[in-house]
């Protein structure tokens, strides 16, 4: 009987949001289990907001990467120690990389689970591990074959939708919700400009929102961002532009939206792992892969090479609003048209 784990998944926002579901699936496995992760700081709120992990090991590897500060380094030598204090019956490393294989070869534990050097982001990884799972094969979902790999690595079965288990601290206080319009996030960035769509069809796909009532708002993160931000809002009447946000705030934020839509990003799949109508938009990344996909709720456009239309988007907006929502399947049949 396994009593305690560690599971290490370090980056990126997008990728620990999706993982998340490894948590319950251990917990219906193995009642009883404490788990632990192992995330770089940047993305540790994430794991903390998981009420089933028990503790979160963080370090701030990403950012002692780019300043090379040496109270970073003291983070990171006194994170080692914390990875020692406990024994783990198995320590699970579902990133595959030389910075994931150290943090799990360094915990007390005699099994210790990778993917085969086949498989690994960096094949010197597999130093690590003294047993290997299963990849899935490549038709299967990478956030689906996540779960399906500790799983395999631990003899149980995944045969339910995924939980995420994330509870959002707080409540909204960056902006005032006095206005009752239901709220619509938009996150029109993404981290490279081939990914992007077309600041045009954000413009329409903003104004059929606000004609149907919805109170469109653009997050921001960078002045790159703010500045398209600012493009789009110029086209949509009523459109605000947000403050910038923490990672807490925003998820406060997408915790009271009606609809999010926005790019293959980390923060849209927090909207999908939140139980948010949800709509994310591919243009070179494979949709197949690495989309979202809950029939009534989630759903993803686009693909590789494949650049959603502005109806498309529209159609796919139409296929995730509830009957709940202030705004109604009939009034957006008309302004489709």
């Amino acid at each position: 009987m396994i009593k305690r784990i560690l599971i290490v998944k370090v980056t990126s926002l997008g990728d620990v949001i999706e993982a998340q579901p490894v948590v319950s699936d251990l917990h219906r496995a193995f009642p009883g289990i404490k788990v632990d992760w192992a995330v770089d700081s940047a993305f540790a709120d994430i794991v903390r907001w998981n009420t089933g992990v028990d503790r979160v090991l963080d370090a701030p590897l990403r950012r002692f990467k780019k300043t090379r500060n040496w109270s970073d380094f003291q983070k990171i030598c006194g994170s080692v120690a914390t990875l020692r204090e406990e024994f783990y019956e198995v320590v699970i490393d579902i990133h595959g990389v030389y910075k994931s294989a150290i943090i799990s070869f360094l915990p007390r534990s005699q099994r210790r689970f990778g993917y085969p050097p086949s498989h690994l982001g960096e094949r010197g990884a597999r130093f690590a591990y003294t047993h290997y799972f299963d990849k899935p094969c490549s038709s299967v979902n990478a956030w689906h074959g996540m779960r399906l790999s500790v799983a395999q690595a631990l003899g149980y079965s995944v045969d339910y939708s995924p939980h995420y288990g994330l509870t959002i601290p707080g409540s909204v206080k960056c902006i005032s919700l006095e206005n009752s319009k239901p709220i619509a996030m938009l996150f029109h960035a993404t981290s490279k400009d081939i990914k992007k769509w077309p600041s045009d069809r954000w413009i329409t796909f903003g104004q059929k929102l606000t004609a149907q009532g919805f109170r469109v708002l653009l997050p921001w993160n960078s002045p790159q961002e703010y500045a398209e931000a600012v493009e789009i809002v110029a086209g949509v009447p009523g459109a605000e532009i947000l403050p910038q946000l923490t990672l807490t705030e925003c998820a406060q934020l997408i915790g009271v939206s009606a609809l999010v839509v926005g790019m293959d990003t980390g923060l849209v799949h927090l909207a999908h792992a939140l139980e948010k109508p949800t709509v994310m938009i591919f243009t070179v990344t494979s949709r197949p892969h690495f989309g979202i996909e809950l029939p009534g709720r989630s759903i993803s456009v686009g693909d590789e090479d494949v650049v959603p239309t502005v109806e498309e988007v529209w159609d796919a907006t139409k296929n995730v609003l509830p009957q709940r929502n202030a705004i109604t399947y009939e009034s957006l049949e008309a302004s489709g048209s």
